[in-house]
């Protein structure tokens, strides 16, 4: 997912990772009509080829974020839409079909911050709060040409800081092991210290000392996209497809939608004991117990019914128990 205000060059940054043109039918609203337009949720897909190995990515996008006068909760249909695809997983995997589940969870969620300003908008923490329980956020530097080498330190140093002040919890890369080479632990070291990643889209061919690369042209010099000299987009690129796409997806699967699943499972729960509480205070109080009659079903049937949805419940309530804290240990090592 991509997220982020109009104008920070999100659609060109997803078509410059994945060598397409996305959005080739895309309108651009005006300043009038995007006074009245909502958040958008829209989607696409890409295959990709990394190494032989074939992908096929859905990429989310979200037109309209952060550009309306009050952007009070605007984030919202952004969390509701990451939410619709928890409960969808979670009504697959509670399905009888369950071999070939379809995951449409949101794995990443790229954040654009804006380059010009003092750090971070009381937009960026609002949004960032209210998602970072929900998906792996990466914070992402836009238009990091705009800016010179020294004032993109400064700023990253600062954005970093405040993530830290305000509480957000961003995608945490993994810790080397020990007995990693001392090249690997140079490089994700690097990776760390590069957040929020400084990037530079463009779908544009130029010249450079006489080679065709993806860049910029400006009146000083080029600017060229797949140069980690000028920018994070080749870190950024090889994380995302390369080298942490896999802990994206488990930290999803094992924090993120355990989260929603235990919430889930806890509601359930509270529902299925209020109707015991109140089916029980009904039989103690001499009033018909509210069992449906059903022709040929006898009474004692119907009690071993009722000690058969005990059993079910007790069961549900010792797998909550295990989730939580299963959840537990994983927020301590999150």
């Amino acid at each position: 997912m991509v997220a982020g205000e109009s104008g920070l060059g999100k659609s060109t940054l997803v078509n410059s990772l994945f060598l397409t043109d996305l959005y080739k039918d895309r309108k651009l609203l005006n300043a009038e009509e995007r006074i009245t337009q909502t958040v958008e949720i829209t989607k696409h897909t890409v295959d990709i080829e990394e190494k032989g190995v074939k992908l096929k990515l859905t990429i989310v996008d979200t037109p309209g974020f952060g550009d309306a006068v009050n952007n009070t909760e605007c984030w919202k249909s952004v969390a509701d839409y990451i939410d619709q695809q928890f409960e969808q997983y979670f009504r697959d995997e509670s399905g009888l079909n369950r071999k070939n589940i379809q995951d449409n969870r949101v794995h990443c969620c790229l954040y654009f911050i804006s380059p010009f300003g003092h750090g971070l908008r009381p937009l960026d923490v609002e949004f960032m709060k209210a998602l970072h329980e929900k998906v792996n956020i990466v914070p992402v530097l836009a238009k990091a040409d705009t800016l010179t080498p020294s004032e993109v330190k400064k700023k990253k140093i600062k954005i970093r800081e405040e993530i830290e002040q305000y509480g957000i919890k961003i995608y945490q890369f993994p810790d080397c092991d020990s007995d990693e080479d001392e090249e690997f632990k140079q490089q994700d070291l690097e990776l760390k210290e590069s957040i929020p990643f400084a990037v530079i889209g463009s779908n544009t061919v130029v010249e450079a000392k006489g080679k065709r690369v993806r860049g910029r042209l400006y009146p000083w010099g080029i600017v060229e996209v797949e140069n980690s000299a000028h920018c994070d987009f080749v870190k950024l690129r090889n994380m995302l497809v390369r080298t942490h796409m896999q802990d994206l997806k488990d930290v999803t699967r094992e924090t993120h939608y355990e989260n929603y699943r235990a919430q889930c499972i806890q509601s359930m729960t509270r529902m299925v004991v209020k109707e015991r509480n109140r089916n029980k205070l009904t039989r103690e109080s001499g009033t018909d117990f509210p069992i449906p009659v059903v022709p040929g079903v006898t009474d004692s049937e119907t009690e071993k019914l009722i000690r058969e949805k005990d059993e079910e419940l007790r069961r549900m309530q010792e797998m909550l128990q295990r989730i939580q804290d299963q959840m537990h240990t994983q927020k301590d090592t999150y």
